[in-house]
């Protein structure tokens, strides 16, 4: 498999779709979603990561609201990864991510995650090249670890917005009185960086053991389609039941 070039990759939906059919087709999803992630939580099989990454303003929070709306709150969690404590800075990289990872009967969204210590920190060079390359093995490492002592299936989304697209909705989070609690100063610097973060990126999501889907995000509602069409298409897979009588025995 070729190495992945973002810039190759469209951020937009098909135009032969038809935008309320595909929505009438997510909400069918995001319920199946719901209905497993109750049986999940019931039969304490599996785990399941959910990892969101994306730009600021890439649809992440939306992605994590409306994807998992039908999940029951006993059985899923979203954790939204800021900038370490002094007390994260204090340990390695993965402690604050490992005490975050789903139980068994779980399922866990990450709004950000452990790639973000590769990422933002390459970009403004506070890690450099051979430290970057070491923690990229230890998530390697990490996520494997999940996979095969806890039993759990990690799904990664790459939010792939444009960079016009972004500084719309960041300009849109300055301009709207409802959307200025998202607003944030820092967030218009930050996109001064698309290239850097983009080669980041792609170091991250073609060095990655567990394959990463890049989702194309200019479009809320074919953003939201994609990642729920590859959730319930997985999480069928598990082929997880609700226990009877008799396997509680």
């Amino acid at each position: 498999m070729g190495k992945i070039k973002l810039s190759k990759i469209d951020t937009d939906a098909p135009e032969s779709l038809k935008k309320d059919e595909i929505k009438d087709k997510t909400k069918e999803l995001v319920a199946g979603i719901g209905q497993i992630c109750k049986s999940i939580y019931a039969e304490k099989k599996h785990s399941v990561l959910i990892v969101l990454q994306g730009m600021d303003a890439s649809g992440k929070d939306g992605v994590a609201q409306n994807v998992f709306a039908e999940c029951s709150a006993l059985a899923i969690d979203a954790c939204s990864f800021k900038k370490p404590t002094e007390e994260e800075f204090a340990h390695d990289f993965l402690w604050r991510v490992h005490k975050l990872a789903p139980a068994k009967g779980n399922m866990k969204i990450f709004i950000r995650s452990h790639y973000e210590d590769i990422l933002i920190q390459s970009v403004h060079q506070w890690i450099d090249k051979d430290r970057a390359a070491k923690r990229m093995n230890a998530i390697n490492a990490f996520e494997e670890l999940l996979q095969f002592d806890n039993n759990t299936t990690i799904l990664k989304f790459y939010l792939h917005i444009s960079h016009s697209k972004q500084l719309e909705k960041l300009k849109e989070r300055r301009d709207n009185p409802q959307k200025q609690w998202k607003f944030n100063e820092q967030d218009f610097e930050e996109s001064k960086l698309w290239d850097e973060y983009m080669e980041c990126y792609e170091y991250a999501i073609n060095n990655s053991t567990i394959p990463w889907h890049i989702i194309p995000a200019d479009q809320n509602w074919f953003r939201d389609y994609s990642v729920a069409q590859i959730v319930l298409e997985t999480l069928k897979k598990l082929k997880s039941k609700f226990p009877t009588l008799n396997d509680l025995e």
